[in-house]
């Protein structure tokens, strides 16, 4: 039977390891499958995302997803804690398939489109948090702690390369029908619905409390209020060419900021709040989510900057089509999903045997140093460098991932792993968020520098009027970012309602080329992207000093031949238990000692396990395996000398009132068990 349930154990944890897997590697794809197909998303429902008053829909589909699941994880994760945490991971499952179904169907048109796929990509947010907040909850449950590494290892690389791998596959989908890049979705999350609920099952410690309502709704109003400036900081204000400046903006930044602190006060006074802040006096659990919020500030203005550097600029100017760069950026971009993809499985399984903090810090120094390298190469590039580069930063980024989750999860206590889980992904998410309009403004400061003389030069160039030339110039650049981010050339938006494209003078044809635009952004792209990636480089710098601060990890010793026979012999007390008559059917043991019953029982199975292993060790050399035992101790405490009656030795039972007064009085201390015979020895008579 015990050979039977530890098979069973074990077949279950890669069950749990293969369908958080996959719920994780859906939800980070459709998290990016858009960076790649928005272009063909906005020319299926027909809608302009250049246009002044479409910037919001567009921010807002590219940014919905991100700040549901970064808002509402935590939240999530308590509830898994109190609820099950598989329950509410195949919940989550559910909702994700519904809104996945209903994006596919899209049916709409113009704002109207744009509005359905906003309000659907919220409610697919929803379902992604749920999976989000319980996944690494459920694989640390199923996996004893020498195998968590591997296990969180393989999890995260589906995170992170899922993120890399939606560029692709939002590339190749999207050309075909726009509609696909919601349908791919359907099965998989159909099937993972079916399959969580059937073969699922939960095995973590559940606390009996009750929903900290106010600290909720003071985490999600101070997080939703900070991402949202964030979102609408993106968009020019007046003269301004970003809205920093905006008293919108500014409100909601600085008023989310003050929310946030009451939800820091209110969760130090209230009796069961949402996320328990001593967790963070944990060295580990603090160093590890400061590392991860760091290196996703770095890591999600990466995705953006190489998008932007490839279709924007470097594709165009190798003679590909605007239309055409959504496709290829996602396959250019491949060697950085195969760096994630070989590291890490490999450094999950390292830092189970060797602790997790050497492969973590060396992981951050080693993409900070991939981040200088990528200053070094010009703006048209020779592939086989930037692939080179790519593949380090995958497979770095990697090294730091698996380690790190599984040192954060290592470090919880079992009743707050969902909470726990589910914070490091909210750093992780909400990281992401803020990279965006971090980079997105590092790069715009740049551009507005010298973006309106190159564009002024450049269109005065090519015939164009003085007029034109000097009202394009002083145009917020954002948009010009926003066009590149999107691989559409934006000469002929600009000129087109002005009719200059048809005067006499103007060279139309080398105006709408593939190569002018790229040609004019390039030089003033180049100084922001340098500034971009030395600030992401510091980023990690500065993560690799938490990293190392988080201390070495505990050693797991050996399971060594003494600490088995030091353990084994320790069951004896409950083998001598069971002759003295405690816990013989009907028996009432008293509280007090309803743990110390426990507790022997288990001791009587190590004993069991124990004696197997000696014999087996006998088999080549008895008399060595026996000397090599040492002498066992004593491993149970002494107690309260029990009266002569309760030493005496079991007899029949004479009466029920007797039998009754037996096993309801003081546990008796159990007798010494004779010495084992070593085995391949003579056998001696032994006495009690």
């Amino acid at each position: 039977m015990p050979e039977t349930t530890a098979a069973a154990a074990d077949d279950y944890k890669w069950v749990a390891l293969s369908n958080t897997t996959m719920g994780i590697l859906m939800v980070t794809i459709n998290a990016s499958i858009l960076l790649i197909s928005l272009p063909d998303i906005f020319r299926g429902i027909h809608l302009d995302p250049l246009a002044p008053g479409n910037t919001p829909y567009f921010l807002w589909i590219l940014m919905g997803f991100l700040l549901v699941t970064s808002v509402l994880v935590v939240s999530l994760g308590r509830v898994g804690d109190m609820f099950g945490r598989v329950r509410m991971y195949a919940l989550g499952f559910s909702i994700f398939t519904v809104f996945s179904v209903a994006l596919a169907a899209t049916w709409m048109t113009g704002t109207s489109g744009a509005l359905w796929i906003i309000v659907m990509r919220i409610g697919q947010g929803v379902g992604g948090a749920f999976l989000f907040a319980n996944s690494n909850a459920i694989i640390t449950d199923a996996f004893p702690r020498e195998e968590r590494g591997f296990a969180l290892g393989i999890n995260s690389v589906a995170a992170i390369g899922g993120a890399f791998l939606g560029l692709l596959l939002g590339g190749l989908l999207a050309p075909v029908n726009w509609h696909l890049v919601f349908m791919i979705s359907v099965p998989i999350s159909a099937f993972g619905t079916i399959w969580s609920y059937t073969k699922l099952r939960d095995s973590g410690v559940r606390v009996r409390s009750s929903i900290d309502w106010v600290g909720n709704l003071a985490f999600a109003l101070g997080l939703i209020a900070v991402l949202t400036g964030i979102v609408y900081g993106l968009r020019p204000y007046g003269t301004a060419a970003m809205g920093w400046t905006s008293p919108f903006v500014l409100t909601c930044l600085l008023g989310g900021v003050v929310v946030l602190v009451g939800f820091v006060l209110i969760e130090r006074r209230v009796d069961d709040p949402m996320f328990q802040l001593r967790l963070f006096s944990s060295r580990a659990f603090a160093m590890g989510n400061l590392a991860t919020l760091l290196l996703s500030l770095a890591r999600g203005g990466l995705q953006f900057i190489l998008i932007i550097w490839l279709q924007g600029i470097w594709l165009p100017l190798h003679g590909y089509d605007f239309a055409q760069t959504p496709l290829w950026a996602g396959i250019y971009m491949l060697p950085l999903t195969v760096g994630f993809f070989i590291a890490g499985p490999l450094s999950g399984r390292l830092a189970d045997r060797h602790g997790a903090r050497p492969f973590a810090t060396a992981g951050l120094v080693l993409t900070g140093l991939c981040f200088v390298g990528f200053t070094l190469l010009p703006i048209d590039f020779p592939y086989p460098a930037f692939a080179a580069l790519l593949l380090a930063v995958g497979l770095s980024m990697g090294l730091f991932q698996a380690p790190n989750t599984s040192a954060v999860m290592n470090s919880l206590p079992p009743e707050q792993r969902g909470a726990g889980g589910a914070m490091l992904n909210t750093f992780q998410n909400s990281a992401s968020v803020l990279s965006i309009g971090f980079f997105f403004t590092v790069i715009t400061l740049g551009l507005t520098v010298r973006l309106p003389h190159a564009l002024l030069r450049g269109l005065s160039s090519q015939g164009v009027p003085a007029a034109q030339s000097a009202a394009l110039s002083h145009l917020p650049p954002i948009g010009s970012l926003f066009a590149a981010f999107l691989g559409i050339n934006p000469i002929r938006q600009l000129l087109g309602p002005t009719g200059v494209l048809g005067h006499a003078g103007v060279h139309t044809a080398h105006l709408l080329s593939r190569g002018f635009f790229p040609g004019l952004i390039s030089a003033p792209f180049a100084h922001g992207l340098r500034l971009a990636f030395l600030l992401a480089a510091a980023l990690c710098f500065l993560a690799a000093v938490f990293s190392w601060l988080r201390g070495p990890a505990p050693v797991v010793a050996p399971h060594a031949l003494s600490a088995e026979i030091e353990e084994g012999f320790s069951g004896v007390a409950g083998l001598a238990m069971s002759e003295a008559g405690a816990g013989a059917p009907g028996a009432v043991l008293e509280p007090d000692f309803a743990d110390g019953a426990a507790r022997t029982k288990r001791r009587g199975a190590n004993f069991r396990r124990w004696t197997s292993g000696l014999r087996e060790r006998s088999r080549s050399s008895p008399a060595r395996a026996w000397a090599s035992a040492g002498r066992p101790r004593r491993c149970w405490r002494k107690r309260a000398r029990p009266s002569s009656a309760s030493r005496a030795p079991r007899r029949r039972a004479s009466s029920t009132a007797s039998s009754t007064s037996r096993a309801t009085s003081t546990m008796p201390t159990p007798r010494r068990a004779p010495w084992p015979t070593p085995l391949g020895a003579t056998a001696a008579s032994t006495s009690s």
